[in-house]
């Protein structure tokens, strides 16, 4: 049965199909044939090598898989054919028997098996040094020149201060990243370097950053079999003559011509794995030393704290502009509770039993017309500053100033057993807040209000709607026109209530029957209450 290879237009990637086998393309390291391109689905396809060629099926890719620029969900590759998954394009090559091999080909044919490894532990309680050796010891990659032990060993810290100094000063991760890398090449002689962060939600590795020397930047397939090694057992690993490594036997490095490789994990202060900086050499084999894999776990450690770091300052950013929006409508202790919660920040919303309030100033467009705009500023800010302090005092949210009017909520989205009673005890606070600020303003010659409050209780859809940079709260729902229609028919220092709130407050309510009143919008009338008092919980 012959053989096939698929090798990438530019030369960068070559990946062996082995006879009688089907192998699965994806983004995702478990696939047998890793593909790190963001048009690349997780399972984007699979291939069958038969001995008529092979037999190739789109897995319901989102930017499909072509044979020869014509897009296809199933189909057969011959030799020569091209196959594109997403945008990434391959050439099907038949391996033959015989004939004349290239270097490289000799090179990895005639390597002994297994030629060197070493494993240096990494993280707290690990013993220092290197934890296992294979093979003499190369002269290295690392790009600090001394005359003696001593000198090369101060160059060497003096060296990681000023990376620790760079990378510090750095909190945009993506600035951060390319930092690392570029200072990579710049300490040590490698053709690649690549950055996978691990997802903080999934555990899985990704693949962030890669760049080879010629400036390169798309992803380079990075051997899982390493990858698995460093993760699983946190050590920082050398492999020479990566392809004919036995303890690296496995499909993503056959696939590849990596002749020297090193990997450390990311590591933060709580031995968490962040992820992995992985450097290779594609022609210079053995090239890797004990002191290389030791600077690269020192320069790591570094490189991690500067991921925590900036990680944690992305977070700070987040919980300040959420605190900075929610504080519009909470307490700003309440508020600080939301930001560290990622979950009640999210777009969308629920349904939730909400006790709304509206409260209106009567009468206030014919005060306005003999006011002058000082005057009404001053008036609403100390009312507004009144009103939202009782409000937060009884643990409401304030959702909206509309005018002079105000709505306020209990039950969304910090709701508590008691809401429609809070709401009620609010209320009344409110009427009575007016008229201390009515005795102020008559002493001082300005001129006294009179407000008219309506509180309805129902099932709401409640939800941030907007962008994470600019999140607006909103309700919606039957009981908010409700609490809106009874605010406009209360009177002056009234508090106007629906049976639906009367049914659930635990409080001793004395309160007036009203006559039933058909509110704009509902085709059935509402019993309506006026509140008198409202005593502690039954």
């Amino acid at each position: 049965m012959p053989a096939f290879r698929l090798v990438s237009t530019n030369g960068e990637q070559s990946f062996e199909l082995p006879p009688g086998r089907t192998l699965v393309v994806g983004r995702g390291m478990a696939s047998d044939i890793a593909i790190y391109d963001p048009t690349i689905s997780r399972r984007h396809a699979e291939l069958s090598v038969g001995p008529d060629g092979v037999e190739v099926k789109d897995l319901g890719s989102s930017n499909g898989t072509c044979i020869n620029g014509s897009r296809v969900h199933a189909g057969q590759l011959q030799p020569n054919d091209s196959i594109t998954f997403g945008k990434v394009i391959f050439r099907l090559k038949e391996l033959k028997p015989s004939g004349p091999q290239s270097t490289s080909d000799l090179l990895e044919a005639f390597a002994p098996p297994g030629l060197i490894v070493r494993e240096l532990a990494v993280g707290a309680g690990a013993a220092p040094g290197i934890t296992s050796r294979d093979g003499p010891m190369p002269q290295g990659q690392l790009r600090v020149v001394a005359g003696s032990a001593e000198e090369r060993q101060a160059k060497k810290l003096s060296l990681l201060l000023e990376i620790a100094q760079k990378l510090s000063s750095e909190l945009d991760l993506d600035r951060l990243l390319r930092t690392i890398v570029d200072t990579t090449f710049e300490v040590m002689t490698v053709d690649r370097v690549s950055i996978l962060l691990r997802s903080e939600t999934t555990g899985e590795l990704t693949p962030t950053i890669s760049k080879s020397r010629m400036g390169d930047t798309q992803a380079h397939q990075i051997p899982g079999s390493i990858a698995e090694k460093v993760m699983q057992e946190r050590v920082a690993v050398v492999s020479h003559n990566v392809p004919a490594d036995a303890r690296f036997k496995g499909k993503s490095i056959v696939m590849q011509s990596v002749r020297s490789a090193m990997c450390s994990p990311l590591l933060d202060a709580s031995d968490r794995i962040l992820g992995l900086l992985y450097v290779d050499n594609l022609t210079a084999a053995n090239s890797f030393s004990d002191e290389d894999l030791q600077f690269l776990v020192a320069f790591s450690g570094l490189a991690a704290i500067g991921i925590r770091n900036s990680r944690y300052a992305d977070q700070i950013q987040r919980e300040a502009l959420v605190r900075s929006n929610f504080e519009r409508y909470f307490a700003p202790h309440v508020a600080a509770d939301i930001a560290q919660q990622s979950a009640a920040i999210r777009q969308g919303g629920e349904r939730r039993p909400t006790a709304v309030l509206f409260s209106d100033i009567r009468g206030f467009t014919a005060m306005a017309e003999s006011m002058g705009p000082d005057a009404i500023a001053l008036l609403l800010s100390e009312y507004f500053t009144e009103m939202v302090e009782i409000i937060f005092e009884h643990g409401g949210t304030l959702d909206k100033f509309i005018g002079d009017a105000i709505m306020a909520l209990w039950g969304s989205p910090i709701s508590h057993a008691d809401d429609p009673d809070r709401a009620l005890h609010a209320a009344v606070a409110m009427q009575r807040g007016i008229e201390g600020l009515n005795r102020r303003w008559t002493a001082a010659g300005r001129p006294e209000i009179g407000v008219g409050i309506g509180i309805s209780h129902g099932e709401v859809f409640a939800g941030n709607i907007g962008s994470h940079r600019r999140l607006e709260y909103t309700v919606i729902g039957d009981a908010v026109n409700v609490a809106a229609r009874l605010c406009s028919e209360a009177g002056p220092g009234e508090i106007l209530v629906s049976e639906g709130l009367l049914k659930v407050v635990r409080g001793h309510v004395e309160y007036d029957y009203l006559p039933e009143l058909a509110l704009k919008g509902k085709t059935q009338v509402v019993q309506v209450y006026r509140v008198k008092s409202i005593n502690e919980l039954r």
